[in-house]
């Protein structure tokens, strides 16, 4: 009987190399044999909170290599009971014998991943000198977005906006050592014209990035919003900007930054220009010149999970 390895989120946290972790990234959306079925959504009643709970299932396979789901439950009450409303845990197994390889914890390998891919897309849609980013949002995808793009473009200027001056501060502490300067600020509007990359990571209801605020040659790179009533750009941003998507399967249907828009003539299926599968294989362009403003919308994807537990297992075995 083979081993089930327990990957934590420490271990997660402390062994991940971001260009290592995008190369991989890029060679998953380039490999057609990787096959990522409709994500599961249930809701199901949680009577002691008389509210649903909701349980998401996110397979996916490389027959033959490898194959992974992850389990996610969101129970909206938690915060009474000091616990995070969205809990998950990936399983790892073999696709060829169909044994259990790893268990790891969802959060890290949520958060890593999802920079990843917005780092990954910058690799094709920002400008090669980029050297400046504003962070809007304070969570847990802050810091490591951050960071991604950072290991993508000469970032030498960093500026983080949080409704909390406070937790906008405490990511720039938790960055001080880094090649780049970190500063909180209180204004979105102070900045967000200077810099060259926006990365937006909220749950904000309604837009904080409005087009009337961008400027030639920047790239905006849109994270949160995850609901189809959320945006955190506005008409304008879209009407400005080159759109992009992660993945039309989900990008499509899932965001209010793309859903509303679609619904409101704002934005036609056939004015998105590519997602990720289409750069990463070459068959369609990503930024097209230095004046153009390009606009990404990251979902999230089933694939992005199974090629970071791929690269989380080989690093914690050649660890041991």
């Amino acid at each position: 009987m083979n081993t089930i390895q327990l990957i934590s989120d420490s271990f997660i946290e402390n062994n991940c190399n971001f260009k290592q972790l995008i190369q991989r990234l890029k060679e998953g959306f380039a490999n057609p044999s990787i096959e990522v079925p409709m994500r599961h959504h249930h809701d199901y009643p949680n009577p002691p909170e008389d509210k649903d709970s909701t349980l998401l299932l996110m397979p996916a396979f490389n027959p033959g290599v490898d194959a992974g789901v992850k389990i996610v439950t969101v129970s909206p009450n938690n915060g009474n009971y000091n616990l995070p409303a969205i809990q998950g845990t990936y399983i790892y197994l073999d696709a060829h014998k169909g044994n259990i390889k790893a268990i790891l914890d969802g959060k890290s390998l949520t958060t890593k991943r999802t920079a990843s891919t917005s780092a990954l897309a910058s690799s094709y849609l920002s400008r090669e000198n980029a050297s400046s980013l504003l962070m809007i949002g304070t969570g847990a995808l802050a810091k490591n977005l951050i960071q991604a793009h950072a290991s993508v473009r000469p970032i030498t200027k960093v500026y983080v906006w949080g409704r909390s001056l406070e937790k906008a501060q405490t990511v720039c502490d938790e960055l001080s050592n880094a090649s780049y300067s970190c500063t909180a600020i209180t204004n979105i509007e102070d900045k967000i014209s200077e810099v060259d990359i926006i990365s937006c990571a909220t749950l904000s209801p309604t837009p904080l990035v409005f087009g009337k605020w961008l400027k030639e040659g920047q790239h905006l790179d849109l994270v949160g919003a995850y609901k189809k009533d959320m945006r955190e750009a506005d008409d304008e941003a879209v009407l400005k900007s080159s759109v992009f998507l992660d993945t039309y399967q989900g990008g499509l249907k899932e965001s209010g930054d793309i859903v509303i828009p679609l619904n409101n003539g704002t934005l036609n299926i056939e004015d998105i220009k590519a997602d990720l599968f289409e750069l990463c294989t070459g068959s369609k362009k990503g930024r097209t010149s230095e004046k153009e403003i390009t606009y990404f919308k990251s979902v999230g994807h089933a694939l992005e999970d199974l090629v970071a537990a791929s690269y989380f297992y080989s690093e914690f075995i050649s660890k041991k």
